[in-house]
């Protein structure tokens, strides 16, 4: 056999491969896809977790919580809750108990297309985006500048191409937005124009959560088909940690519930701040607490989609600070999902922030670690697990594309390892060591699995340093930004048809430019 056979062969199944590579797939075929399988780390023992149920239980009755409202206050005595001498909503254990027994479970979270629909039970994970930041990070300038309404449309648009990211979150509060009747809907619009992924928004005022229902009933084609399949839901803080109700949030929690909005039941005190300094101690009030809004959205609207949402931050005691990227933060949202499986209830968390400034090795090994450790829990919905920086203050649009690939990764974790006969290869490891070429390259098996078993990255490079040096020495943000560039300038999602826009507009104060919703953006001329 000569050395020009040899490489023939191995020019030919080098194209074999890329021919393989270019063939579409099915999700089903795919390596990863929504809703992978987690559940492999455990912090908590299952008598860990006993213990924490029964503390939360003690402090909701003994403690209860303060400042609620008195639609929830008539709500929840009327199944047995009290008020206490100090003025305190205390709830029974066994109300908790019989809510948690008959809360809403195994339900859907729609997007506008149905190949979005994700079902958030058991261990099935989700990642998806979410927070407040109130400046966008320009990597390569090195600068911070204040997020404006656009660049929400825009992250909109980039999530809805990263295939592992598979909700949209809001991420940022839109500074140009001076009131916040003008910032509640123009947050939820721009979100809707850009991606027909889920969205999560919040509401300031119960009077908003009724004007976004009128514009997404518009945008569903009437309230009926709205409330067969919800695209939208309310994060709701409706707890001031420690232990107290915040009440415009609660307001606009009944009033969502009763519009038919799935809601998210946030807790989101910091360790060492506003829940108690003790890893153990942070998580028992987080379950208080959001136990405590599950047994009352469920007084307020008996049934209501609800995702249980214990979502504690770690501070650095050294200043008090928040500190998303720590390994704490990894392990409290970690133990937080494992309650959620302890209850048998959809949850969600935050994990994947960083305390970096700017997406590098530091962003790198803290988005890392943090989701994905709480991924391997099974964490239902993981919120902030993409383009979040600087401890939830900046947020960037390149590393949605960085962290797109790095979700990709973690969700072949979660998926981990099928043995059978079939994935065993003891048929192809005889063949190709007895009778084949001492190599599997070309193998019908490696072929077949080139997509079904491995996710490959679209933006980090796998080059030798001689490829990377005659490539030009190409750079990850370098190339997330083109990428980036390259999305904001070509594509222009028509998710809120003209006729609906118009009549949309009609009504309400839309602030996002038509003229960004279409090609020819001035933006990008």
């Amino acid at each position: 056999m000569t050395l020009t056979e040899d490489l023939t062969k191995r020019r030919g199944g080098r194209d074999a491969r890329r021919a393989m590579r270019a063939r579409p797939l099915t999700l089903e075929e795919s390596a990863v896809r929504p809703g992978m399988s987690g559940g492999q780390y455990r912090p908590l023992k299952d008598a860990d977790m006993e213990r924490i149920h029964r503390s939360a239980l003690h402090i909701l009755e003994t403690i209860g919580l303060g400042s609620a409202i008195p639609s929830c206050v008539e709500a929840m005595t009327a199944r047995g809750c009290w008020m206490s001498d100090k003025g305190r909503l205390c709830i029974p254990a066994t109300l908790v108990e019989e809510t948690i027994a008959k809360a809403r479970r195994n339900f859907v979270l729609h997007g506008r297309d149905p190949k979005h629909d994700m079902e958030p039970s058991g261990r099935r994970v989700y990642f998806g985006t979410a927070g407040a930041a109130v400046h966008i990070v320009e990597p390569l300038k090195r600068e911070y500048r204040e997020s404006v309404l656009v660049d929400l449309y825009d992250a909109g648009r980039i999530v809805d191409l990263c295939e592992h990211i598979h909700f949209f979150q809001r991420p940022i509060t839109a500074r140009d937005m001076i009131t916040g009747h003008d910032l509640d809907i123009n947050t939820m619009y721009a979100c809707l124009a850009g991606t027909q992924k889920h969205v999560g928004t919040s509401m300031v005022d119960p009077a908003h959560v009724n004007e976004c229902l009128q514009i997404l009933h518009a945008i569903a084609g009437s309230e009926e088909k709205w409330r067969e399949r919800p695209f939208v839901s309310q994060s709701n803080c409706f707890v001031v940690p420690p232990l107290k109700f915040a009440e415009d949030a609660c307001r606009c929690l009944e009033a969502a519930a009763r519009g038919g909005m799935p809601v998210l039941l946030l807790s989101a005190a910091q360790a060492g701040a506003t829940s108690p300094a003790a890893l153990a101690g942070t998580v028992v009030q987080a379950v208080a607490e959001c136990l405590a809004g599950l047994v009352y959205i469920n007084c307020v609207v008996p049934g209501a989609v609800a995702i249980w949402g214990p979502w504690p931050f770690v501070s650095d005691l050294r200043t008090g600070a928040m500190s998303g990227g720590s390994g704490e933060q990894a392990l409290i949202t970690a133990g937080c999902a494992q309650m959620g499986h302890f209850y048998n209830l959809t949850v969600g968390s935050a994990a994947g922030m960083c305390d970096s400034k700017l997406p590098d090795m530091q962003a790198g090994y803290e988005k890392g670690v943090t989701a994905g450790i709480a991924a391997m829990t099974g964490i239902n919905m993981m919120y902030e697990s993409a383009g979040m920086h600087a401890s939830l203050l900046g947020f960037c649009l390149e590393s949605l594309l960085i962290d797109n690939d790095m979700l990709g990764s973690i969700n072949r974790n979660v998926r981990g390892i099928e043995v059978n006969d079939e994935s065993l290869s003891l048929d192809v490891i005889a063949e190709v060591c007895l009778a084949g070429p001492g190599h599997y390259l070309g193998s019908n098996q490696t072929l077949t699995l080139m997509q079904k078993e491995y996710v490959y990255p679209h933006i980090a490079n796998r080059m030798s340093p001689k490829e990377w040096n005659e490539a030009g020495k190409p750079d990850l943000i370098e190339r997330a930004h083109a990428r980036k560039m390259e999305i904001l300038s070509t594509y222009y999602p028509n998710y809120i048809p003209r006729d609906v826009d118009d009549a949309i507009r009609a009504k309400h104060d839309i602030r996002l430019p038509r003229e960004v919703m279409e090609p020819g953006d001035p933006r990008w001329l």
